[in-house]
């Protein structure tokens, strides 16, 4: 990474503030006036006059649509958010908010600070969205600025944007005047842009931005066809990556987790923006962890290897898959019994995944056929329905058997439980199944040979018409195929 201490002051100043002015007053040393003059010409015209549309454009107008008929007469800010600092004058790889990409279609790359601001009109709403501009090349910020292009890489014209996401564009650093002069009632999404917030601290309050959030989050539950188009390219992305882990567990078994999870990452990275979610990569009994994301353990023949991984679009949209795996490819007895258990109860809870179903059939039908399991296999006293009425299972099941999926892994969060985990599958709506069973290395109530395993088998569901659609299927889950899957693989 190139160090930048010779032309930044130690804390850089907003893109407002006029950097050769601040030079002169020493907050940058070794510029002379001639090279900041120099600076200020010979540059090509780069406007991009060709643009088209972003593919979601129809989609994005439609969401904002729904969002202004159901607020008439309310202002509206929905901030992407800001860049958040790792270490020192480091920070993370910007990732806009849910609700701002989801009503916008923003890139990544230049949506930080960027703020859709919805202005009540006769008619409905008229929609702006707040960018900060190209840098100035006249007062020098392209060059001196922390966030200048010549360090950060290039932005968008705000003429650019209007085209590609269909919305009037203005520069965000006259939004909070602004907002500051707004009149009437203003919805804001907070959490993500603490100066957007104090602007708008005497004009909302919490109940009402509470509504916003909510709103949002249950326009998510049913999908268009855009967004199922985007989670099946995730889902795609990620069984390849499931490929590639397989094809290298020689080389885990030389390392550790680690390789697993880079190993998977290469591939989220070369087809999507990232990976959705820290990838899990637990090998031995570090899949009884639910969450176990350090993946520094060893990889060992004989173990199996629970891997819960997804790719996430450029768009956002994230694949959320598990498979549990046996490292040297081919299941123990034990090992395949469990597995078989957790692979019945997933058979189980996707046959629930229906229209007109409840959310939570799913769960509870695969939650019955695991505790069948438990019980035939002496490790807690039936009746089946007395351990499920008091819950005794979950010692071993631990978990929910899905949740929604979309721009978030766990998506739709901020939903009321009507609507989400007490309401009804419709078509449109994008789940997971992922039953398991988890034996603790130090559980004393199971017999040793179970100790230490732990297995999760989860796929992404589309609700349809008729049923449902496994967009997860091109990985094998049945055990037989499982073995036959990864010895193909292997050669």
């Amino acid at each position: 990474m190139t160090v930048a201490d010779e032309l930044t002051p130690e804390t850089p100043e907003a893109e407002s503030e006029e950097p050769i002015k601040q030079r002169k007053n020493g907050l940058y040393p070794g510029v002379s006036d001639e090279l900041a003059e120099n600076m200020k010409s010979g540059w090509a015209d780069t406007e991009l006059r060709d643009l088209e549309p972003i593919a979601q454009a129809a989609e994005t107008a439609a969401r904002r649509a729904a969002l202004s008929a159901r607020f008439p007469g309310d202002r509206l800010v929905i901030p992407a958010g800001n860049l958040k600092t790792r270490s020192n004058d480091t920070e993370y790889a910007f990732r806009a908010s849910v609700e701002y990409a989801y009503l916008t279609g923003g890139r990544p790359d230049e949506s930080a600070g960027g703020v859709l601001v919805m202005e009540p009109v006769a008619d409905g709403h008229k929609a702006t969205i707040y960018l900060l501009p190209r840098s100035d090349r006249e007062n020098g910020e392209f060059w001196l600025s922390g966030q200048g292009e010549l360090w950060v890489g290039r932005r968008h014209s705000l003429t650019e944007a209007e085209k590609l996401y269909g919305i009037p564009a203005s520069d965000v650093r006259e939004l909070a005047d602004h907002l500051r002069e707004a009149t009437g009632p203003v919805r804001v999404v907070r959490g993500y842009d603490a100066g957007i917030e104090a602007a708008l601290t005497d004009k909302v309050t919490a109940e009402r931005d509470a509504e916003l959030r909510v709103f949002l989050s249950e326009a998510r539950l049913v999908k268009d066809g855009f967004e199922i188009g985007e989670l099946q390219k995730a889902v795609d992305s990620t069984v390849r990556g499931f490929e590639d882990v397989v094809r290298v567990l020689d080389k885990a078994e030389a390392t550790s987790e680690r390789y697993i999870e880079g190993t998977f990452f290469l591939r989220a990275r070369v087809e999507g923006n990232d990976v959705g979610y820290g990838t899990i990569a637990a090998a031995g009994p570090h899949a009884c962890t639910l969450h176990w994301v350090r993946n520094d353990g060893p990889v060992r023949s004989g173990d199996l290897l629970l891997l819960d991984a997804g790719v996430e679009t450029h768009t956002y949209y994230t694949a959320d898959v598990t498979r549990t795996l046996p490292v040297n490819g081919r299941f123990s007895e034990i090992q395949k019994q469990i597995y078989d258990a957790v692979y019945d109860a997933q058979e189980a809870g996707i046959a629930a995944v229906k229209p007109g179903g409840k959310y939570r059939d799913f769960h509870d039908a695969a939650q019955r056929v695991l505790t069948e399991r438990l019980v035939e296999w002496g490790l807690v006293e039936g009746p089946v329905e007395r351990v499920l009425e008091l819950g005794l299972q979950r010692r071993w099941t631990l978990h929910g058997t899905g949740h929604m999926l979309g721009m978030d892994v766990h998506d739709c969060a901020a939903a009321r439980v009507e609507s989400y985990v007490d309401g009804t599958l419709e078509p449109g709506m994008v789940l997971t199944v992922e039953p398991g069973l988890y034996f603790q290395a130090d559980d004393l109530t199971v017999p040793e040979e179970y100790r230490g395993i732990g297995v999760r088998i989860e796929d992404d569901l589309l609700v349809t018409e008729d049923g449902n659609r496994n967009l997860s299927a091109g990985l094998p889950r049945r055990s037989d195929e499982v073995e036959a899957w990864m010895a193909a693989l292997k050669g």
